[in-house]
């Protein structure tokens, strides 16, 4: 996702447009998986909105499009009979990718954030722990998968729509944001911004997209 501030999508009006219209909207219900994840995390990492609580999400957030990633490319060897059903798979297999892409450069701008704040974190708190926590979402999502599509696609809107509310939220605690320059290494690959405040209006607005994303394949797999 490369753009500019000028970027229509990138624009101070439209991400501040945007902020408003989550910060307005109900969060979702979220179901027993989904709901005992954050209430661990609050209970592990504090309920405070955080850079470093941020990128344990974002480390978690990759593995659902991974595991989706992993059960179609399985799909795929055994589909070379079916052409057309073997090229949707293979178009599933990149929108997964592309998803799975995002979350990572929304990972390593927050850590580059971190290390340029100099932010002190416990090497099991803030490294191995999430990479737990990520297998085990990782398995869960992929055996939610293989049993019923819907059932993974759900457990990651509940995820996405909660960290698109967090985000935002964040946003709204700390008007500082919006005086600060956003500065990064990654700017060509991932997009510039006038503040760090649209940075992330900009990455919550990401993890509502995936939360769209993940709606539409559950019509998608109640309907084909």
């Amino acid at each position: 996702m490369t753009s500019s501030p000028a970027s229509t999508k990138n624009s101070p009006a439209f991400l501040k447009e945007e902020q408003q219209k989550t910060l307005s909207a109900p969060r979702r219900k979220y179901g027993s998986a989904a709901g005992l994840l954050f209430f661990l995390m609050d209970q592990v990492y504090g309920k405070k909105r955080a850079l470093s609580k941020f990128a344990v999400l974002e480390i978690i957030a990759r593995v659902p499009y991974q595991a989706w990633e992993h059960v179609a490319y399985i799909a795929m060897t055994h589909t070379y009979a079916q052409p057309h059903f073997a090229r949707r798979v293979f178009e599933f297999v990149k929108e997964s990718r592309t998803q799975q892409d995002n979350e990572q450069w929304h990972l390593l701008i927050l850590e580059e954030m971190i290390h340029k704040k100099r932010l002190r974190e416990n090497f099991f708190m803030y490294r191995l722990l999430p990479q737990l926590m990520a297998c085990f979402y990782y398995h869960l999502s992929w055996l939610l998968y293989v049993i019923k599509p819907a059932w993974s696609y759900d457990l990651n809107a509940d995820f996405e729509d909660h960290a698109e509310h967090e985000y935002m939220e964040f946003v709204k605690e700390n008007p500082s944001l919006e005086a600060e320059m956003f500065a990064s290494d990654f700017k060509a690959d991932y997009g510039d911004f006038s503040s760090t405040a649209d940075l992330f209006r900009r990455i919550g607005l990401d993890e509502r997209m995936h939360k769209e994303e993940s709606l539409n394949r559950i019509q998608h797999a109640r309907f084909s």
